[in-house]
């Protein structure tokens, strides 16, 4: 199980909290799924069965982040990951949902899962299979997505401008389970880092 920072709104203002990164609902009594729930589709946030929950009692949040890791498929077949992060910031946000289950004992489990969106050019050169991207949100719209209305935390989920983004390749070793917590991990390998249009050499 991992645990990831996230910040949400409450009575008593802005609260961080360490939760589950894969949603349980509130209905399983504290039971996984059996499903992988990291990632929620913007476009399905008020129809999915396990995301509508969340979305419709308005349970958002912000992953904190320095960056993240996305797969590339080069033309040879190769699959390598990329570190992405932002030029103007040094740790930033993405938009996310979050839960409570409680179990039969009583015990509470917080969990929470992070909104992808269509790529801007950047990330769709990169994750070039899936072509998503996390939500991260622009630091003005923080507010609207942790306390706006369902159409006004719909309207931030807008892919992040790609000129204020960097990615570069890393070592495969960063898809191992048992892999260190090293800085070293997201030095970059192959590809130099490029601001835009990494992988053609255009920037």
């Amino acid at each position: 199980m991992e645990l990831v920072p996230v910040l949400l709104e409450s009575e008593d203002g802005l609260l961080g909290w360490m939760m589950r990164w894969d949603l349980i609902p509130y209905r399983r009594y504290g039971m996984p799924t059996g499903k992988l729930l990291i990632n929620a589709k913007a476009e399905t946030l008020a129809t999915d069965y396990y995301w509508r929950g969340p979305w419709l009692r308005q349970q958002r949040c912000i992953f904190c982040m320095a960056g993240f890791y996305e797969p590339h498929r080069y033309l040879d077949g190769r699959k390598e990951p990329f570190y992405v992060h932002l030029a103007d910031r040094d740790v930033f946000g993405v938009a996310g949902l979050w839960d409570c289950s409680v179990s039969r004992d009583g015990t509470e489990l917080y969990s929470c899962a992070l909104i992808t969106i269509p790529p801007n050019s950047l990330m769709a050169e990169i994750h070039n299979e899936k072509r998503r991207m996390p939500a991260v949100l622009r630091e003005e719209h923080h507010e609207a997505w942790l306390k706006g209305t369902p159409a006004e935390a719909s309207a931030v989920l807008i892919p992040y401008p790609d000129q204020q983004m960097l990615a570069w390749q890393v070592s495969r070793e960063v898809n191992s389970p048992q892999a260190p917590d090293d800085p070293g991990l997201i030095a970059p390998v192959g590809f130099p880092p490029r601001r835009t249009r990494l992988l053609t050499g255009r920037t």
